[in-house]
């Protein structure tokens, strides 16, 4: 699949030909530029879980087919990964040792005050350290910097044997005030590595400058957990790379949105954990501007979740932090993203309470859905899909063998059926609408609950199976309307392609904004800009000018919860010109001021941004003359196949998606099919072809 217009100018400022690559728990997902030709060529293949190196390069090579030089003219590649949610997810991380200050064992133990369940007296909760690899070694540096008692080499190495003798692959040094000196932990860190065998070892100040004891050791004891995980993985891939004449560069995209080298990666894992997701958001925050939206909300359906994400007046919504599950707390920007588990692959099953649930578990791509006859002989949403003729099992996407309804029928029947006393295609259509009111759910979330107006936001949904409940979200929710990218079921490797390259830091200061000193604020804000600067240079990449944004985290006093002070235009950041920002920020969010209150200036944080010029969206336009019918995807031509709607069978208009024109218009019910997703019209609703290749679905006279 190809999209036959020119890219714009060097559309990436990285070479001749460039690929985005986004692994999934059920599908790899590739898009590749070819800035000589202009040519956009997408592949969609299963992934192989434990594998994922087999899936990558047969993604990898589908997408190339037809371009001129194959893997070896291929000069980057930008990875977008959920190996490491998953890993968090599953707490299939390496065993990780933790040193820490006298006195502060039990850190991640006490975290906040908080429990897995709020109601209740009773509740079960395992440290990501195990308290026998959490050791203490005597040290103090207190929250001025002031070393106070100097921490012993000899007593470090010496933990750091006692943990290679519990089983710890991987270790970590957490010391209580290292936000503001790191002297003791930078020493206890030389230390270990004078002993352990791997370079799977690292400070929590080189990871976390940042005052929140827990928060901080959180951070880099996931971290520590997760560098033997993604630096297999990333091995696993750079050899297969190798093994098939790649050259080039590779990158991977972070949580933040922004681009990573592999080498930064390995060093900290932790900030690729909702690398592929964020991908995502940024490839429909820049299509939903190319096609004149400022307001969406990206709904991203693959194989095993939907993640949503704001994007509100042209910007996407982040935070500091996320809990991945209770207790697994990541502090580190990132794109704010809402994960359930309702994907194609979310299994269905009758509870003991006689409810149909549909999800968290997934069948992922192996054994996958029942009517993948590969193992599985649970149903899934997507086996509720074949059932009721919304996808072609002749023709599925990626590149599968045609698909077994007898099998998808048979497990509905017996596990959803037959408990329920429904007939097979109710069922099925239950099991949709279960899935879609969850995911409903999960939208009103991030806009009613904050306040926000779904009529005033458009869907954008992409993934393998997000535009097959496109149009029941709209209904459900509100929304203004569906855009549905040209090619969705590879929006997030398209995302990976055009993400900027950028890096995160942030430094603790601590202070009352009465005793900040301009001219050390100054130089602060100076030497963090030079070192996000230098995160760039090291990428060895053309990038346009850079961009950096400074924040100031500040509270009143007594306050836990901080606000982000935009401080980029403060030419001299001084007592008066801090507060008037901070009274700014504090009446913009809350209405009001709290006078007579001393505020704080927390925390300052820096992000760099290396923009790469974009990629021209009418590389996605559609041809200028439709091709003809008998090229839909499945073989001949096809007009018409019974879908099951509301209760009844209906002979449904079936049409190549690929083959309308721009302005074409489309009237439900109808099914739209490409090799990368299906699309269903819903009665009710119509559907129009942008300039750009997006279907805009809409309610007419709604």
């Amino acid at each position: 699949m190809t999209g036959d217009s020119p890219a714009e100018g060097s559309a990436t400022g990285l070479g001749a030909v460039v690929a985005g690559i986004d692994v999934g728990g059920t599908f790899t997902d590739v898009c590749v530029l070819d800035e000589r030709t202009g040519r956009i060529g997408v592949s969609k293949s299963p992934s192989t879980r434990g594998r994922e190196a087999d899936g990558f390069m047969r993604g990898l090579l589908g997408g190339l087919e037809g371009a001129d030089g194959g893997l070896g003219a291929v000069v980057a590649i930008v990875h977008g990964t959920t190996v490491g949610t998953n890993a968090l997810l599953e707490r299939k991380l390496a065993p990780v040792g933790l040193i820490t200050t006298e006195g502060f064992r039990d850190v991640l133990e006490m975290r906040r005050r908080d429990r897995p369940r709020t109601w209740g007296l009773w509740g079960d909760f395992e440290p990501v350290v195990p308290r026998d690899r959490r050791l203490e070694v005597a040290e103090r540096v207190l929250a001025d910097g002031t070393v106070l008692v100097e921490v012993d080499p000899a007593e470090a190495a010496e933990a750091a044997r006692t943990l290679l003798e519990a089983g710890a692959e991987a270790c970590c040094v957490a010391f209580l005030n290292s936000y503001a000196n790191p002297a003791n932990e930078i020493r206890a860190l030389e230390a270990v590595k004078r002993v352990w065998p791997n370079p799977h070892i690292a400070a929590a100040s080189s990871v976390l400058s940042e005052i929140r004891e827990f928060e901080r050791t959180s951070t880099v004891a996931l971290n520590a957990g997760l560098q033997p995980v993604v630096g297999g993985y990333l091995a696993a891939l750079e050899a297969a790379l190798a093994g098939g004449g790649f050259g080039g560069r590779f990158f991977l995209v972070q949580s933040n949105g922004g681009v990573m080298t592999a080498a930064a990666a390995r060093a900290l894992p932790v900030r690729t954990a909702l690398g592929g997701p964020a991908a995502g958001v940024i490839a429909c925050s820049e299509l939903a501007r190319a096609a004149g939206y400022d307001n969406v909300i990206t709904c991203d359906m693959g194989g095993t979740s939907f993640d949503v994400a704001v994007v509100n007046a042209g910007r996407t919504v982040t935070s500091a932090q996320a809990a991945i599950d209770f207790g697994l707390v990541i502090r580190t920007p990132m794109i704010e993203i809402t994960t359930i588990g309702a994907g194609g692959g979310s299994i269905a099953r009758v509870d003991a309470g006689g409810l149909l649930r549909v999800g968290p578990e997934s069948a992922g791509s192996a054994p996958g859905p029942a009517c993948y006859s590969a193992g599985g002989d649970r149903p899934t949403v997507t086996d509720a899909h074949l059932v009721l003729g919304r996808i072609n099992g002749q023709s599925p996407i990626g590149g599968l063998d045609p698909l077994d309804a007898a099998a998808a029928r048979a497990a509905i029947a017996d596990q959803v059926a037959g408990p329920l006393g429904l007939g097979v295609e109710e069922a099925a259509e239950a099991i949709v609408e279960v899935a879609t009111s969850s995911m409903a759910g999960a939208i009103r979330l991030v806009s009613v609950e904050r306040g926000l107006d779904p009529a005033r936001f458009a869907a954008m949904t992409f993934g393998g199976a997000g535009a097959l409940h496109a149009c029941r979200l709209v209904a459900e929710v509100g929304l203004q309307g569906a855009v549905i990218p040209r090619h969705p079921g590879v929006v997030s490797a398209y995302g990976c392609l055009i993400a900027d390259f950028g890096h995160d830091l942030v430094q603790t200061v601590n202070l009352d904004v009465a005793s900040i000193d301009p001219d050390g604020l100054t130089e602060r804000l100076r030497s963090a800009e030079e070192r996000t600067l230098r995160f760039l240079a090291d990428t060895g990449l053309a990038l346009d000018e850079p961009s950096v944004r400074h924040e100031f985290d500040m509270a009143y006093e007594g306050q836990t919860h901080t606000i982000a002070v935009d401080a980029s235009g403060l030419e001299n950041p001084g007592p008066e010109s801090v507060q008037a920002a901070f009274d700014r920020a504090y009446a913009a969010a809350y209405g009001r001021t709290l006078d007579g209150v001393a505020a704080r200036l927390l925390s300052v944080r820096t992000a760099v941004v290396g923009r790469r010029p974009r990629i021209d969206p009418r590389a996605f336009a559609p041809p200028s003359a439709a091709a003809e019918a008998a090229a839909r995807p499945g073989g001949g031509p096809r007009r018409t196949r019974p879908v099951y709607l509301d209760g009844e069978w209906v002979d449904v208009a079936v049409l190549a998606r690929l083959d309308l024109r721009a302005g074409e218009t489309v009237a439900g019910p109808a099914v739209l099919e490409q090799p990368d997703a299906t699309i269903v019209v819903e009665p009710g609703f119509a559907g129009r072809v942008d300039e750009l290749g997006n279907l805009v679905l809409e309610q007419p006279g709604r």
